[in-house]
């Protein structure tokens, strides 16, 4: 994490104590999406958000972040969504139809509302490269989620 919180220390120097952050978390896969939630979380309270300007919600599945985030954006004063899911590669095109929907959903998101929704969905070939991205050898990509929406607020 030491790598990931210091690539954004030292830039606007946006208050983030006043800034409110929603994370949006898909309970399909949990084990990885908490993961995911526990990266993202840590790393905002390392930045500097207090608990309490921190909301989580969850959702059934990653084809519903898109409208949990817009949902919490619509109806709370956040400055930013973090998006957290997992789809891991099954034997059917199911996958790909999933994976496109989300990606375009997030990208909607942060366009009709003008404020960021990170992209914290991981898109894996089997479990073990899900686990990897959620804490493991490659690092935790809720918490590069979270790092990627505070450099959005900063530009």
């Amino acid at each position: 994490m030491a790598g990931i919180l210091k690539s954004i220390s030292g830039r606007g120097k946006l208050n983030l104590s006043t800034k409110k952050f929603g994370i949006v978390v898909a309970e399909w896969n949990e084990d990885v999406t908490e993961a995911l939630f526990q990266g993202a979380y840590d790393a905002l309270l390392k930045l500097g958000v207090k608990k309490e300007n921190i909301i989580r919600k969850n959702v059934p599945g990653s084809f519903e972040l898109p409208l949990g985030a817009q949902w919490m954006i619509e109806k709370k004063p956040i400055a930013a969504v973090i998006a957290l899911g997992c789809v891991i590669q099954g034997d059917t095109p199911h996958f790909d139809y999933i994976c496109q929907a989300v990606a375009n959903g997030i990208m909607t998101v942060n366009l009709k509302s003008n404020k960021p929704v990170a992209f914290g969905v991981l898109t894996t070939l089997d479990k073990k490269q899900a686990l990897e991205r959620a804490g493991g050898k490659y690092g935790n990509k809720g918490e590069e989620a979270a790092v990627t929406v505070v450099k959005m607020l900063e530009t």
